[in-house]
């Protein structure tokens, strides 16, 4: 499903010799349809260019990058959220019904909120909104990217629960330094870059 063959990825940066940064050098993974990785690594290694590669926000300088899936659905690691629309108006963008958002909120502890507006939800009830609306739409791989950032203990399992199963038998790339959030959202492998 996801293959990287000898891919090679720089960024422009005037401070460095040649003035590119080099995120990627002959690089290559492969992720079969419906497995789950782990990503990790140090900080500004590369696992959010890795994401922004997969989604084609980036194209590789050299290399191959293949992506054999029809949908794909990402939560980035800014929420993203439209301040205009309710919660539940921004996980219905994506074509499903109300009633269905709704219970995808209920299941991540936000009922009451779902017509409250993204200004007045604190940073992990924004968070939480951002999974919901990611979830929401039928894909065939799905990236995330730090999810749980803002969440305490509770909202983390309670989250993971309904990722694992809104997510079952599809593909998952999720990039986090916590290596227990793998644990939670039951990984295959884990990709150390």
């Amino acid at each position: 499903m996801i293959r990287f063959e000898e891919v090679s990825f720089s960024y422009k940066d005037s401070e460095m010799p040649g003035g590119r940064r080099h995120v990627f050098r002959n690089f290559s993974l492969h992720v079969k349809p419906g497995e789950r990785i782990l990503v990790q690594g140090a900080s500004g290694c590369g696992k959010t260019t890795l994401l922004r590669l997969i989604m084609g926000l980036e194209r590789p300088d050299l290399g191959e990058l293949h992506i054999g899936t029809g949908k794909l659905s990402a939560v980035f690691q800014e929420n993203r959220l439209l301040p205009y629309l309710t919660a539940a108006e921004n996980c219905t963008l994506f074509g499903p019904d109300r009633e269905a958002v709704l219970s995808l909120l209920a299941r991540i502890g936000l009922e009451e909120s779902a017509d409250a507006y993204p200004s007045s939800l604190s940073g992990g009830m924004a968070r939480r909104v951002a999974i919901a609306r990611a979830l929401t739409p039928p894909a065939d791989l799905y990236l995330f990217d730090e999810p749980f950032t803002g969440l305490d203990e509770e909202n983390v399992q309670r989250t993971a629960e309904t990722i694992c199963h809104a997510t079952e038998g599809k593909t998952v790339v999720l990039v986090t330094h916590r290596a227990e959030e793998g644990q939670l959202l039951g990984v295959d492998r884990t990709v150390e870059l």
